[in-house]
């Protein structure tokens, strides 16, 4: 028998999936690791870390399963992006890394605007926000030159972990996109935008596919771990990107739906090159030659566990959503929009913030609990959107995933505001599986990825539109896209006042 391991490094976690020739998951273990928040809007945590609970958690599943000592055959990396990790001469952090949600960054993010005009969006198809890596390069440069004068190299975090593992430095493509600093159609470091922040070529590592191998595991890890034989490393890829893989999103008339804290709405993008004009994310996917296009939701399922949390924690989500079904379509005229962090797609606006409109004294908790349901839905159907009338898309079906995908009655509101038949996956793995696929893919155990897919992708429920509450969302969504602009300069004067 013959095994293959995708690594997913999150941001709260490391897991690591066992998957056969057949696409069945033999094994999984996780392993969780802090977050450092030195300062207000600081995101940080240790590389360290992410070596020591990948450690544990190939230790572990080698214990559980004694086989892959002398079977397993390929590892890949799935990792969370942007987040930034600066090493020395000799391959060591200099500090910290620095994390895709942290928000220190703000006046990078207008230096790089104003420094490149359109040329950003030429050249990266992508707005620079302060979750990308290049404003986090330039606040190292400013505000710690020590460290920045000792800096060789930086990576992002599965590839940092790909250096541990082999002993080799390169960064994958779909995780470069995220940079700010690849030209994302060239496929190539655009050094005009380097250059132009005092970035040298040296700092930038090589750059590889996703599915290419790129070291052995090292013999001191192998002896450490155990392991009789070295399996070969794959580069793997962004978990957005392995999490699309993983849901078999790889036609155009496919996407994906992920609702977990924040929310994602992807498209397969083809090889087709295609400019959103920065309304939406557009970034290399996994797949050779393709890309793949996402909007995001900043608080998704976050506004739920914010709602559950202030206005019913004495009962269960399930609770929650049981009640809600008694609700109906439309929630008895109240109407929730998730700005309760901000936004991302396709307003980017910080200082946004959340409204319940349309309250009135017959409305009940069912209907505010709905009413969040559907509002974080229409924020996604934003994305849905905007490919829509860009792009021209006519999506088949959309794949549900995450917090979104354990809920009938969600689900359906799904299929009802996207007007899309909604399919969920029969063991959802997230970007694990993708990265197994990725590993499985660079071994050549299939010919095409349509037939990884076939393989390691299972489908379970499917929810198709219902008409009647279609017309009824249609005229819903109507409203709700008018909220913003009528809430916008209210909600900017109650934060400015709120702050002193």
């Amino acid at each position: 028998m013959s095994y293959v391991i995708g690594i997913d490094l999150g941001t709260g976690s490391v897991k690591g999936l066992v998957l056969d020739k057949s696409g069945t998951v033999i094994e999984q273990a996780t392993e969780n690791y802090p977050l450092l928040h030195p300062q207000k809007g600081y995101s940080e945590q240790r590389p360290s870390d992410w070596i020591d609970g990948t450690k544990k958690v190939l230790s572990t599943l080698i214990d559980k399963i004694p086989k892959l000592k002398t079977e397993l055959e390929g590892i890949s990396i799935s990792g969370q992006m942007h987040s930034l990790v600066l090493l020395d001469d000799v391959g060591q952090p200099l500090r910290n890394a620095i994390l895709w949600n942290d928000v220190r960054t703000t006046a990078q993010c207008q230096e790089i605007t104003e420094a490149l005009g359109d040329k950003l969006l030429k050249k990266t198809k992508n707005l620079a926000l302060e979750g990308f890596t290049l404003p986090k390069l330039l606040w190292v440069k400013e505000h710690e030159p020590e460290i920045w004068d000792k800096a060789a190299r930086f990576l992002l975090p599965k590839d940092y972990l790909a250096y541990w593992l082999t002993g080799n430095q390169q960064m994958e493509l779909s995780d470069a996109a995220g940079t700010l600093l690849l030209n994302v159609t060239e496929e190539k470091w655009d050094m005009e935008i380097a250059e132009t922040f005092g970035i040298s070529e040296e700092l930038l590592p090589p750059l590889v596919q996703s599915m290419e191998h790129v070291g052995d595991i090292q013999a001191g890890i192998c002896e450490e771990l155990g392991l009789e034989t070295a399996a070969k490393i794959f580069a793997g890829g962004a978990d957005n990107a392995c999490a699309a893989l993983g849901a078999g999103i790889i036609e155009e008339d496919r996407a994906m739906c992920s609702i977990g804290t924040s929310g994602v709405f992807l498209s397969y993008e083809g090889q087709a090159e295609r400019q959103y004009k920065g309304k939406l994310h557009y970034f290399n996917h996994v797949i050779k030659d393709s890309y793949y296009s996402m909007g995001v939701t900043l608080a998704a399922g976050q506004s739920l566990t914010w709602y559950k949390e202030t206005f019913a924690a004495d009962e269960t989500f399930d609770q929650l959503i049981v009640e809600a079904e008694t609700s109906k379509t439309g929630s008895n005229g109240l109407l929730f929009t998730p700005y309760i962090m901000g936004e991302r797609t396709p307003h980017v606006d910080s200082q946004i913030r959340g409204s319940f409109i349309g309250m009135d004294a017959g409305q009940t908790k069912a209907d505010f609990t709905r009413a969040v349901l559907e509002g974080i839905t229409f924020s996604l159907k934003d994305s849905q959107v905007l490919m829509q009338e860009i792009a021209g898309k006519k999506f088949k079906e959309v794949i549900s995933v995450g917090g979104g995908a354990k809920s009938a009655l969600w689900l359906q509101i799904q299929a009802d505001i996207f007007n899309t038949k909604i399919r969920t996956l029969k063991t959802e793995q997230g970007p694990g599986l993708g990265a197994a696929m990725i590993a499985a893919m660079g071994l050549q155990w299939f010919d095409s990825v349509e037939q990884c897919v076939a393989a390691f992708v299972d489908y379970e429920k499917e929810y198709s539109p219902i008409p009647e509450n279609v017309k009824t969302y249609e005229k819903i969504y109507g409203i709700y896209k008018q909220v913003y602009g009528q809430t916008k300069e209210l909600c900017h004067q109650l934060l400015a006042v709120s702050k002193g």
